[in-house]
């Protein structure tokens, strides 16, 4: 059968959709039933075509439509005569019953509340140590004035998201602390929403008396969770780290993963030779089925896994500087796949990237969806460093400044910052600090931060601090002969992580002029990592230490 659909939006004559034999009823009402094809006009013009392939493609199976005003075609085209069952239709302009039908579909396939999303809290941050001493990953501040765990909350926030367990193993104090004043949905007061902070427990058997054994192996010692009252109207499993900055409407990936039919979708990007060993590849076939999937392989491995990547709708010199196609570490799964995946077919995988995706991915349909946007695994102290100086480029490659997608972070209520007499050149300056006749380039500068004279930053994240010292008690410090909190006067810093209620003393030099790429000085209050000093959270340096 052939309909053809008159002055319905539609951008070309080139769209195709499968649909079932439609039965016309008495009262102008049609429902869909067994094989047919669906072709549009040509000469139609507008912007819902997408639509209506939606509603063509098998969404209105078994159900009935109001319409106006249907009537017969002209059945006289080459293809009716080829085929003597086929009818032609045409649906008049004035389709509102149609049009809500199908923003209903929609909708329907968007629907949030069932979706779960589950954000990893990672293991113990080795490649983030020092920054990750006594707090989790996600709990590390970026931006000035935000925390990673941030992001994915955020993300979730803005595609309407409001179901989210978070997994924690190790040093979860603050960001359960950071997750109970910023994150509050009611937990079912005003509503099905929730937010909550599972830290790693035990339970009885033998599996229950272990840490979680990788990401994996976290979801499953909570698999329960997903089959409770609350998650009766789960039908998807969003999987997300807590360790990645970048902006995603994760309702459009769940959407794809649904209407492609996947048991499982990994989110994807293009990546280059320099950093495709960090990451897990993958090849798919030009349907974004995932053909075969190798996590961070190396050597031949490696330069086995590079693909033409035009098959992402990259442009051919794109293509081959990027020849990998690398998966985010963000999945969603419908719901009774995961659980029969972590439960019975492999029940003693610790890990989605190296054991599960890729042994699932000849058995079941893995899709891949293409992120073809800004996306930093922030998993070490370089690329935290170098993602923390991006936000300050002009324009940034990313930015916390979305009106119509923010961040959300904690309420903290604190005033400007007042800034007298200081040179500020392509920096963040957050809120509450107190900048008095310095400079500050390329430079990150986090809240309740304090700045002296004749201070000079320069390629800088400084981390801020979580309290303000009276007017007193610095005056106090400084009688005595002990730092305050904030960066003393005539000191020069470049190229350094301050973290948090650091105490840096008067004609401070840290420049690591000897170029040292490794190095473990916690007892004076620093460490060197990949290049970049950390200065560490609570650390004392004092007045003219040369770093």
């Amino acid at each position: 059968m052939q309909l053809i659909l008159d002055n319905v939006a539609q951008s070309s004559n080139r769209m195709h959709a499968l649909i079932h034999k439609m039965a016309l009823s008495a009262d102008g009402r049609f429902s869909l039933s067994a094989t047919g094809h669906l072709r549009g006009a040509t000469g139609l013009a507008g912007s819902r075509n997408w639509r209506l392939v939606k509603f063509c493609n098998g969404e209105l199976m078994g159900q009935k439509l109001n319409v106006t005003q249907v009537r017969n075609g002209d059945n006289t085209s080459k293809q009716a005569a080829a085929n003597k069952r086929q009818v032609c239709m045409s649906l008049t302009t004035n389709i509102p019953a149609v049009g809500s039908k199908l923003r209903d579909l929609e909708m329907e396939k968007r629907d949030p509340r069932t979706v779960v999303a589950v954000v990893l809290g990672g293991g113990a941050g080795t490649r983030l140590y020092p920054l990750t001493k006594r707090r989790a990953k996600p709990a590390v501040p970026i931006g000035g004035s935000y925390r990673l765990i941030d992001v994915p909350m955020s993300n979730c926030i803005n595609s309407g998201i409001n179901k989210v367990y978070i997994l924690t193993q190790f040093n979860s104090a603050s960001l359960n602390r950071h997750l109970t004043r910023a994150y509050n949905f009611g937990n079912g007061t005003f509503g099905d929403g929730f937010i909550e902070a599972l830290a790693a427990t035990q339970t009885p058997g033998e599996a229950g008396k272990r840490w979680f054994q990788g990401t994996a192996d976290a979801v499953r010692q909570f698999h329960w969770l997903f089959e409770d009252a609350r998650s009766r109207e789960i039908e998807d499993v969003l999987i997300l780290s807590g360790d990645h900055l970048y902006r995603m409407d994760y309702m459009d990936f769940v959407q794809n993963h649904r209407q492609s039919g996947a048991d499982i979708t990994i989110s994807c990007l293009p990546m280059d030779d320099s950093r495709a060993s960090d990451f897990g590849l993958m090849k798919i076939d030009n349907k974004g089925r995932v053909l075969s999937f190798s996590e961070k392989p190396k050597g031949d491995f490696l330069k086995a896994m590079a693909v033409d990547t035009t098959v992402l709708g990259l442009s051919k010199t794109e293509a081959e500087k990027k020849p990998y196609i690398a998966s985010m570490g963000v999945y969603v799964f419908k719901k009774e796949i995961l659980l029969n995946l972590l439960r019975w077919r492999f029940p003693t995988a610790n890990d989605f990237g190296s054991e599960i995706i890729p042994a699932s991915a000849k058995e079941f349909l893995i899709k891949a969806y293409l992120f073809n946007d800004y996306w930093e695994d922030i998993g070490t102290i370089r690329s935290f460093f170098e993602a923390n100086l991006a936000l300050t480029e002009n324009p940034p490659r990313f930015s916390f400044y979305d009106a119509a997608k923010p961040m959300y972070t904690s309420r903290r209520n604190l005033p400007p910052s007042k800034i007298d007499k200081s040179k500020i050149v392509d920096s963040i300056i957050s809120h509450g600090s107190f900048l008095n006749n310095c400079v500050i380039e390329h430079s990150v500068v986090g809240i309740r931060s304090r700045i002296n004279s004749n201070v000079h930053l320069k390629d800088t994240v400084m981390l801020g601090a979580d309290y303000y010292e009276t007017d007193a008690e610095v005056a106090s410090l400084l009688a005595e002969g002990r730092v305050p909190i904030g960066i003393g006067e005539n000191t020069k810093i470049k190229e350094c992580i301050i973290d948090k209620n650091a105490r840096i003393g008067k004609n401070v030099v840290i420049a690591n002029s000897e170029g040292i790429q490794e190095a473990d000085r916690s007892s004076e209050g620093f460490y060197i990592r990949s290049g970049v000093t950390v200065i560490l959270k609570n650390s004392v340096i004092e007045d003219g230490l040369v770093i």
